[in-house]
């Protein structure tokens, strides 16, 4: 090797180290005293050892403003690159706050537009890991047009690809809505926090006194506005938990999730239901106990756990096969749907559809919540957005409703009128307009109000609700108009479920030609 080889050698081997190393090691460590990774580090741990392979790595930012041509550093405050895991290929950014604050420039953009277009090309999901403090403000416009091209191209990869973001750090004003663009959001406790405006501005604009964390912490988007789906305890937590996700997706919207080989007997039999619904229709139970019942070694994956927490959704497996559960919580409002839990669930039931998993939904709805509270919030446009989302689903669905499913409800929760393939029941389930006492009230309230007698009055009502239950509070009238399928015993529902899963594995279906729809927004 010549002289002049070994100094080009040698000075790429050097410009390798100093990129990165980012802002410096004393950057590094005050990152690391905050509790907090850095963006290498980040990815170190989300990626198979040895995958990783850097693009970029020497891209500088374009900016003369206020000296920042005095501040350079190879790769600019973002890394970027291709990596697998669990052996499948991914794309992926980390922004790295030790340089500028990990700030959006121009070129900054532009990297991660670069790995963002080659994840749609070649159809492999795409990870993007937030630690940023926004627009880097010396940049102007550039900085926002920046934010502007990588929206779009969340837009555009939309139900083409997984997206995930994670918030591991600071995520401010328009940068929050990349993270709100993608599929899945995962913050961390104590040390990620989003809001559009800051608690300084907050103050000024509203006299409001709020702290990062009160204003856009993980907690806070995990539990009361439903920005966050996972909230994980620390950055190691919330990288597996982005790993975990991924192990049920497939990679594109052309595929089909990849298939975990279980020891779990499709035909194994869980007693535990045949008692789970209480002798009083008032009481609750536990579904967690049903769906843990029934998927493969009762592994679940849920998703916004702590948020809308009368409906349940989350990815299982059931003989290997991905799916996404929906399920009525009868523990938390008696299992109503309300205008969070419709958004939740309106939500979910569409990335399942996007992307080939089929939806298993356990049903044991008493109606929509009701009030001036819930009309005034939109109780009917967000319900729409639920009863929409099923009936546009292609994708394979099985439903069983478990106890009631009353009116509107009823047709929303993946009936057979909204394309429900295959409706089962147990032979607990409710399946009517309204419960027995509502309707007594509205049919017979003027006979029995006339009654002078008390105890005369109190049998004729026990004698009409008795009526009605017969007539329509069971599953019975609903299959003998074919709307459900089959009336299973509750100890089988996992060798059922199955059983149709496996059946409309060859489904096909589409919709009518459109432009996009007009989903109620």
């Amino acid at each position: 090797m010549n002289n002049l080889q070994f100094e080009k050698i040698k000075e790429l081997v050097e410009r390798r180290e100093s990129a990165r190393i980012g802002g410096g090691q004393k950057r590094i460590d005050a990152q690391h005293a905050k509790g907090k990774l850095t963006a290498r580090e980040r990815l170190d741990l989300l990626l198979d050892k040895g995958s990783f392979e850097e693009f970029d790595m020497f891209v500088q930012h374009r900016c003369t403003n206020f000296g920042m041509e005095k501040s350079k550093y190879d790769g600019d405050g973002v890394v970027t690159g291709m990596g697998t895991i669990d052996g499948r290929l991914v794309y992926v950014f980390a922004q790295d706050f030790t340089v500028n604050g990990g700030s959006m420039s121009e070129t900054m953009a532009q990297k991660i537009c670069k790995v963002m277009d080659m994840s749609v090309r070649n159809g492999v999901p795409f990870i993007g890991i937030n630690d940023s403090g926004g627009a880097r403000i010396q940049e102007g416009i550039n900085s926002l047009a920046g934010f502007g091209e990588i929206f779009e191209r969340n837009i555009l990869a939309s139900g083409v690809v997984p997206q995930i973001s994670g918030i591991f750090g600071p995520c401010a004003g328009g940068a929050v809505y990349s993270p709100a663009l993608t599929d899945f959001t995962v913050m961390v406790k104590d040390t990620s926090y989003m809001f559009l405006t800051g608690p300084g501005v907050v103050k000024t604009v509203t006299g409001e006194v709020v702290t990062q964390e009160e204003l856009g912490g993980a907690s806070v988007h995990a539990t009361k506005s439903g920005v966050a789906h996972f909230a994980a305890e620390n950055e190691q937590e919330g990288i597996q938990t982005i790993k975990n996700l991924l192990s049920f997706l497939p990679s594109n919207n052309r595929e089909e999730a990849p298939f975990v080989e279980t020891s779990d007997p499709a035909g194994r039999v869980a007693d535990i239901l045949n008692e789970i619904i209480p002798d009083n229709p008032n009481k609750a139970y536990d579904m967690y106990q049903v769906i843990g019942s029934i998927v493969d070694d009762g592994r679940f994956l849920e998703v916004h756990k702590s948020w809308a927490k009368n409906i349940i959704v989350g990815f299982a497996h059931m003989n290997g096969r991905s799916v996404g559960i929906v399920a009525n919580q009868p523990k938390i409002l008696a299992g109503v749907l309300d205008i969070n839990a419709s958004r939740k669930a309106a939500r979910f039931v569409r990335f399942c559809d996007a992307f080939n998993i089929p939806l298993v939904t356990l049903v044991d709805v008493p109606g929509f919540l009701c009030g001036t509270q819930q009309e005034y919030g939109g109780i009917i446009t967000h319900g729409a957005k639920l009863l929409y989302a099923y009936g546009e689903a292609t994708v394979p669905k099985v439903t069983v409703t478990l106890r009631k499913s009353y009116g509107g409800a009823h047709i929303t929760m993946s009936c057979k009128q909204l394309r429900g393939d295959i409706n089962y029941a147990w032979p607990t389930a409710n399946i009517a307009v309204m419960g027995a006492e509502g309707a007594v009230e509205i049919l017979y309230s003027k006979d029995i109000k006339n009654i002078e007698d008390p105890v005369e009055k109190a049998r004729v009502a026990e004698e009409k609700k008795k009526e009605y239950n017969d007539l329509f509070c069971n599953p019975y009238s609903a299959a003998s108009y074919g709307y459900i399928d089959d009336v299973i015993e509750p100890r089988n529902t996992r060798f059922r479920v199955i059983r149709a899963l496996e059946q409309l594995a060859t489904k096909k279906q589409s919709n009518p030609w459109k432009k996009h729809d007009n989903l109620p927004l």
